[in-house]
């Protein structure tokens, strides 16, 4: 399945910053005071596991950041990068091609659910989000219902980090300090967690379709002709991973076609086979009129994104302009040549390895292994779908202080996990085998017995 062994090159003693030389970077979503004084350095990698600093190897129990599904430096992808590198480093995209960005739109509007067949690049999930957001106002200004200007999202929702998305998401801290600037005309559906009714679950909730029944009580209280689009991951991820309850995003599908609304879906983390199929979409059976990916696309090797329309959003706004540019929105780097280099390796990978039939026949294993944690000090829920888990620990006085200690914990003993608050939330690539996912566990366990 993975490449033959390579030798992974020494990195631990040339090049690796030490304490004194890490003042200059201003790290993402990090506690930079905390991390410089202690920092936590990963030098290489190759398919399950990172090599740390001191030479040590680390179990990846997080595909990363959620995106390297076909596990790290697979060969296919660093040389199809390479190569292209070599034979066509950049093209522009404005008013010029190149041939890969088309091939790859067909592939990947090939595996798409019937009728999300238009493809439009960029580089993230963030830019994704604010791309979609842009497509559904000028859908709505081409057919003629300019009025449509309004987003729902949901509360605990993340959609990147743009303006947009933290308008549309639902994570305070993510908000707050930007508030006074967030976009105009937001309302946030309840979101599906609680405790009461749904902790351990196996799979998706009994409880809690009927909230999706809030976005008719916007629909009464603001009018339809006013909203442009409801926004939400099928399976949250980021805020600790919470899955969509049996018959809700059957409910928001047949409230949107009800009142005209488009729905879209952010499948950054839930595409390309995180949940034992193609994409969320496919997993659940509920196609949405627009799709957000990124991550997994690339197998997190160059960064890309993508968002996948149905053509009759496509086919009304450029029948909106009778000639020259249609829709005023791209980036610099929408269809890199290497980015897309690497994406048709990934999804070769993907194809060739069976990978999405791989994680759907792996997660009931995975799925006994989370609740297998059940008992243990300070747990009070867990969640899993196809290769996802929440681990969901009460918390101290200190948000996120005994997660993160967990988290240090598992890293001490060779194992990446993430923390959202109080939440461990895992996502391994989809190689990983069941010997790795009792190594993943059994570190897990200890972690949780010994922090306080």
């Amino acid at each position: 399945m993975t490449d033959s062994l390579q030798t992974v090159p020494d990195h631990t003693s040339v090049g690796v910053p030490r304490a004194g030389t890490l003042d200059a970077q201003w790290m993402p979503f990090t506690a930079n005071r905390a991390f410089k004084l202690a920092p936590r350095m990963l030098v290489a990698a190759k398919d399950m596991h990172y090599t740390d600093a001191d030479g040590r190897q680390v179990l990846d129990g997080t595909a990363g950041l959620w995106c390297v599904n076909a596990g790290h430096c697979r060969k296919p992808i660093t040389e199809a990068i390479a190569e292209q590198a070599a034979v066509l480093d950049y093209a522009p995209g404005f008013q010029m091609g190149h041939p890969l960005s088309f091939a790859l739109a067909e592939r990947l509007a090939d595996m798409l659910p019937d009728g999300l067949d238009r493809i439009f690049f960029v580089n993230s999930g963030s830019e994704a989000v604010d791309t979609a957001l842009k497509m559904a106002l000028a859908y709505h200004r081409a057919r003629g219902e300019p009025s449509r200007v309004s987003f729902i999202g949901r509360e605990r929702g993340y959609h990147g980090v743009g303006f947009g998305g933290i308008s549309v998401g639902g994570i305070q801290n993510n908000r707050q300090a930007f508030a006074a600037q967030l976009l105009p005309h937001i309302g946030h559906l309840p979101h599906t967690h609680d405790l009461e009714h749904n902790a351990y679950t196996h799979g998706q909730p009994a409880w809690g379709a009927h909230l999706a029944d809030g976005l008719q009580r916007m629909v009464a209280e603001n009018g339809a002709d006013t909203i442009a689009a409801v926004i939400i991951e099928p399976v949250a991820g980021s805020t600790g991973v919470l899955i969509p309850p049996a018959g809700y995003l059957e409910r928001l599908r047949a409230i949107c076609d009800e009142h005209g609304i488009l729905l879209i879906f952010d499948e950054v983390i839930t595409g390309f086979g995180r949940l034992g199929a193609p994409f969320a979409a496919d997993r659940f059976g509920v196609t949405p009129d627009v799709m957000t990916v990124a991550k997994g696309l690339t197998n997190g090797a160059v960064p890309m994104g993508a968002v996948f329309a149905r053509r009759g959003i496509y086919d009304a706004v450029l029948g909106a302009t009778e000639r020259g540019i249609e829709f005023f929105h791209g980036y610099t780097y929408s269809g890199h040549p290497l980015a897309c280099a690497a994406a048709l390796a990934t999804l070769d990978l993907y194809r060739e390895e069976a990978l999405f039939d791989r994680a759907a026949e792996l997660a009931p294993y995975w799925e006994d292994a989370v609740h297998s944690l059940r008992g243990l000090p300070h747990i009070i829920d867990l969640r899993a779908i196809g290769l996802v888990a929440g681990i969901e620990l009460e918390g101290r006085d200190v948000i996120g202080a005994r997660g993160f200690d967990v988290f240090l914990d598992c890293f001490e003993q060779g194992v990446l996990t993430r923390v959202a608050a109080d939440t461990v939330a895992l996502s391994p690539p989809l190689i990983i085998d069941r010997e790795q996912v009792d190594r993943l566990f059994d570190a897990l366990t200890r972690a949780i017995r010994r922090v306080a």
